[in-house]
């Protein structure tokens, strides 16, 4: 079979691992070719650190596909995470069309909010926008925050009702006609994963939940769904995939101790994720 190849379409956070930091390390140890396409540079992520630098790279999004194509360049999926402006949302998509061929898969992290709350930078109406880049996907795997905020309906603190995660995906699937990937969810107290979803069927997949937050887990997760599905596995098997390795990494991370700023020690988990995927 031949290699396939990524786009990964995400800032680059020089410290604290997410976006490209994680994407690329992730995609490439599953053994496939992982092309990127920076949005912004920042000195770190915006979460817990202050003063930080950004370098926006609007300009460069669809110069750097229009050359790919020039060059008789796609890919085998695109793969979309932190978007730094509504107008970087419009040039992501644009950049998309143009790499892509008649089976390229757009796979989008609506990266935007979490626990309630937008990030920084970005205005009531970002999820508005957001939405149309989902609509264009094949696959969305937003968190339940960014999912209230597509759909413009109340977020709720877990543990959940099936009620409340049934609402949230058939409503997005209504909205984006994109299978759907629900990250965050949890019944109970004592596990956490993520819904699936494609406009028919819903499945589960759950790990053992752990109560500690730590920034870029979501990229984490949504790099090896991005991995998985490019090594053949089903929507529901590349789930749980993500759902495990990102488990691991957590606890990793809290044996060690780490600053929860810089992100979890994924790097040590590569061994776990060639298992998982049995390269």
């Amino acid at each position: 079979m031949a290699q396939k190849r990524v786009a990964a379409i995400h800032d680059i956070s020089c410290l604290g691992r997410c976006s490209l930091t994680v994407a690329l390390p992730i995609i490439s140890a599953a053994g496939v070719e992982t092309a990127v396409i920076p949005t912004a540079v920042l000195s770190t992520h915006t979460g817990g650190f202050k003063d930080y630098t950004v370098r926006d790279l609007s300009s460069d999004i669809v110069p750097t596909a229009r050359h790919w194509k020039s060059e008789g360049i796609t890919v085998d999926a695109v793969y979309t995470g932190y978007l730094c402006s509504k107008e970087q949302i419009y040039l992501v998509m644009e950049a998309a069309r143009l790499i892509s061929g008649s089976n390229t898969l757009l796979i989008t992290d609506p990266v935007m909010a979490d626990n309630g709350r937008l990030y920084k930078g970005f205005d009531g109406d970002y999820a508005d926008y957001m939405l149309k880049l989902c609509s264009a996907a094949d696959i969305i795997t937003p968190n339940i925050t960014e999912a209230a905020l597509m759909l413009g309906v109340r977020f709720r603190e877990g543990p959940y009702s099936e009620d409340y995660i049934n609402a949230l995906l058939e409503g997005l699937y209504v909205k984006t006609h994109s299978k759907i990937v629900l990250t965050g969810v949890c019944y109970d107290e004592r596990r956490i994963g993520a819904a699936v979803y494609d406009g028919e069927n819903k499945s589960y997949v759950f790990t053992e939940r752990i109560c500690r937050m730590y920034h870029g887990t979501g990229d984490i997760f949504s790099s090896t769904l991005t991995a998985a599905l490019m090594n053949g596995r089903s929507l529901k098997a590349a789930a749980q995939i993500a759902v495990n390795f990102t488990a691991a990494c957590i606890k990793k991370t809290m044996e060690e101790d780490t600053d929860p700023r810089l992100g979890v020690n994924f790097e040590s988990q590569i061994p776990n994720l060639i298992k998982y995927l049995q390269l």
